[in-house]
C-alpha cells in the first residue's frame, strides 16, 4: 500500500493525536522513522504557520478596531464642534429680527411657544444666571394678547412658585 505524502501526513497526524509513538507509526505505515520525523516537522510547521497567520490577522483586526474607535471619537468631536458653531446663526435666523437685536446668548434661549414664545436664561451658558426673561412678539390675535397679559400680571404680582416634579418612565408623577 503506497500513500501520497498528504495521505501519510493525515495518518501521522491521526496517530499522533492518539499518542502513538513515532516508531510505531513508522512500522504501521511501512516507512522509516526518519520519514515520520520529517512529516511531524512539516505538520508542526504548517500548524504554526496557520496559527501565526491567524494571530497576525486577529492582531491586525484589533488594531483596525482601535484605530476606528479613535477616528470615530475624533470625527464625533469635530461634528459636535461644527454643530455648536452653527447654533448661534441657526437660532438668530429662526428668531424674530426684534429678538436678535437684544443680544442674548443663543444657548440661553429656550422655546416655550405658547403663550410666551421664548424663555431666556440670561447668563446660563456662562454659568452665571443673571436674569430670566420671557420673550414674545406683540400678539397677532386678541385671545393670545389676553393670555400674555395674564402671564405678565402674574409675574408682576409675584404670584409664581418653584416646584420640582419627577415623572418616571412608567408615568408616575412625584412632587419634591
Amino acid at each position: 500500500m503506497h500513500l501520497s505524502s498528504r495521505e501519510r501526513r493525515d495518518k501521522v497526524s491521526f496517530y499522533l493525536m492518539r499518542n502513538m509513538p513515532q516508531t510505531e507509526i513508522a512500522k504501521k505505515l511501512g516507512v522509516s522513522r526518519q520519514t515520520i520525523v520529517r512529516d511531524v516537522f512539516s505538520l508542526k510547521k504548517a500548524s504554526q504557520n496557520w496559527l501565526d497567520d491567524y494571530h497576525l490577522k486577529l492582531q491586525n483586526a484589533q488594531e483596525q478596531v482601535d484605530k476606528f474607535g479613535e477616528e470615530k471619537s475624533k470625527i464625533r468631536k469635530e461634528a459636535i464642534n461644527r454643530g455648536r458653531e452653527q447654533v448661534p446663526e441657526i437660532i438668530r435666523k429662526s428668531l424674530d429680527i426684534q429678538f436678535t437685536k437684544l443680544h442674548y446668548d443663543p444657548y440661553d434661549i429656550k422655546p416655550l411657544l405658547h403663550p410666551v414664545e421664548f424663555v431666556v436664561f440670561d447668563g446660563l451658558n456662562r454659568n452665571s444666571l443673571n436674569n430670566i426673561v420671557l420673550l414674545s412678539r406683540k400678539p397677532s390675535n386678541h385671545y393670545l394678547g389676553i393670555l400674555q397679559n395674564a402671564v405678565a400680571k402674574t409675574v408682576e404680582e409675584k404670584r409664581y412658585d418653584w416646584k420640582v416634579v419627577r415623572v418616571s418612565l412608567e408615568g408616575k408623577i412625584e412632587f419634591e
